[in-house]
């Protein structure tokens, strides 16, 4: 019976909260006193709800908090509303208002408050594109920031994966990450440059998490092209249970000891 409550919008059930509040709606609840606040078919329904409440014992103080409840319920369920939007790179057709990848990732970067995870994309220009996570990393010394990247082994390296570790970790040092600033914590793959191994594996992923609260995922490379020029085809989600899901999906890699970290 109390869902003809829960069906009301939210001015109705404002105003239904108002009349209990001034006296003017008060039991016995009949459809003609609730149609000073409702329309007809709303208050013959809602009549019954409040009959139904009150032959449960609830006076109108208790119903008035019970609706209190609800409108603030629903505020609270709109703050954190799980939103999508559209992010590419390339040209724009004329009509199109998608958000463009650099504007976001910048944003991304910049409004950062306890966690970062880059995860698997190449990374080429690297020192111009995280610029704004550097910056962000000095202002924050708390800021936590991990990158999952592939190391690549070409196909008849006979390199030890020892060197082609610390090649990777010199080149990303000295060319992918702005100088002089505070590097973030980078883990590989280990079974992408495994020595003696016929087939290896790639850390393919690609999707970057900010503060266990938001999610973007793009086909758009870490490169001045993918962010700018290529066409290219992205999600900005914010979802807790998206992000901490993914989070805690890469931390456990980590703690098995299936991604090693190279710096």
């Amino acid at each position: 019976m109390t869902e003809e409550l829960v069906k009301l919008s939210d001015t109705d059930l404002r105003a239904l909260l108002g009349g209990l509040r001034s006296g003017r709606i008060a039991a016995p609840y009949s459809g003609f006193q609730l149609s000073r606040v409702l329309n007809a078919t709303t208050a013959n329904a809602v009549s019954n709800a409040l009959a139904h409440l009150t032959e449960r014992g609830m006076a109108a103080e208790q119903i008035s908090v019970a609706l209190e409840l609800l409108l603030a319920d629903r505020d609270r369920s709109r703050a954190h509303r799980e939103t999508v939007d559209l992010v590419t790179s390339g040209p724009e057709a004329p009509g199109i208002n998608n958000r463009d990848t650099s504007v976001v990732v910048r944003e991304l970067f910049t409004h950062a408050q306890t966690s970062v995870m880059v995860v698997g994309y190449a990374v080429y220009q690297g020192d111009q594109v995280f610029e704004s996570l550097a910056k962000r990393m000095e202002d924050r010394p708390d800021l936590k920031v991990q990158f999952f990247l592939n190391v690549a082994r070409t196909d008849g390296d006979t390199t030890k994966s020892e060197i082609l570790v610390a090649r990777f970790k010199q080149r990303f040092q000295s060319t992918q990450w702005p100088a002089g600033c505070r590097l973030p914590e980078v883990f590989y793959d280990p079974r992408s440059v495994a020595d003696d191994v016929p087939v290896r594996s790639s850390l393919h992923a690609k999707c970057v998490v900010i503060d266990e609260e938001r999610v973007f995922v793009s086909s758009a490379n870490f490169t001045d092209a993918g962010q700018n020029r290529n066409i290219e085809v992205g999600l900005n989600i914010r979802s807790r249970w998206l992000a901490k899901r993914l989070a805690r999906h890469f931390a456990m890699l980590r703690e098995a000891g299936l991604m090693q970290r190279a710096m």
